[in-house]
């Protein structure tokens, strides 16, 4: 397994690629784990998300732009929401609610998740050209590609690992080579900075699979 420092850096990957890849790096990232491969440094933004039922999250945005071209990974931390969905339940019964109004919904919430985020990429103004089940190191989850309405393209894929939502975005001008380079080269580490990859598919909220050796 590979160690990388428990801060966040970029270095040089190791890999022969072709010309156009000239300059690319990957970028480590310890605190909300994962690498991903960016053309230079991405500009780091907080953002809040809200859940499909309505329950505040932390995210961050990892973008980069150049151009018309533009990356970005956004990641969204579930963690809470388990917290969260119990002091709103709670909340509700103290208020004199019962039933259905005061049902912890905070298991649904999670496994939703990656489907609350896909549709607004249906809503946009352009089209979904292909939509498949996806894996990233061995992690479930799903890719899409669409044309846009000035004729750019972009490339989407969704995971989700250890209750942390990572959605990769990348978008090029017409004509130009798809962003494969970015899109493929999500990983994740864990706490002691290590690269995780499994024996067979891993699914949120489910006993993690052996780790491949």
């Amino acid at each position: 397994m590979r160690l990388v420092p428990v801060i966040a850096v970029a270095i040089s990957l190791l890999i022969p690629y072709p010309s156009f890849a000239q300059g690319w790096t990957e970028f480590v990232n310890q605190q909300d784990f994962f690498t991903v491969n960016f053309p230079g440094e991405p500009e780091v933004s907080d953002i809040t998300f809200e859940s499909e039922y309505s329950i505040s999250l932390p995210g961050r945005v990892y973008s980069y732009e150049n151009g018309s071209t533009r990356y970005s990974v956004r990641v969204i931390d579930y963690t809470g929401l388990e917290a969260k969905h119990a002091e709103r339940a709670e909340q509700c019964r103290t208020d004199g609610g019962d039933g259905d109004l005061c049902v912890n919904r905070w298991k649904t919430d999670m496994r939703a998740a990656i489907i609350y985020v896909t549709w607004p990429f249906f809503q946009r103004d352009g089209e979904v050209t292909h939509m498949s089940y996806y894996q990233a190191d061995r992690v479930e989850g799903q890719a899409l590609q669409l044309t846009n309405a000035d004729g750019s393209r972009t490339y989407v894929s969704i995971n989700m690992h250890e209750d942390r939502l990572y959605i990769l975005e990348g978008s090029v001008p017409p004509g130009s080579a798809p962003p494969m380079l970015f899109q493929q080269s999500l990983g994740f580490i864990d706490e002691e900075g290590q690269a995780v990859r499994y024996e067979s598919p891993y699914t949120n909220g489910f006993p993690a699979p052996p780790r491949a050796r």
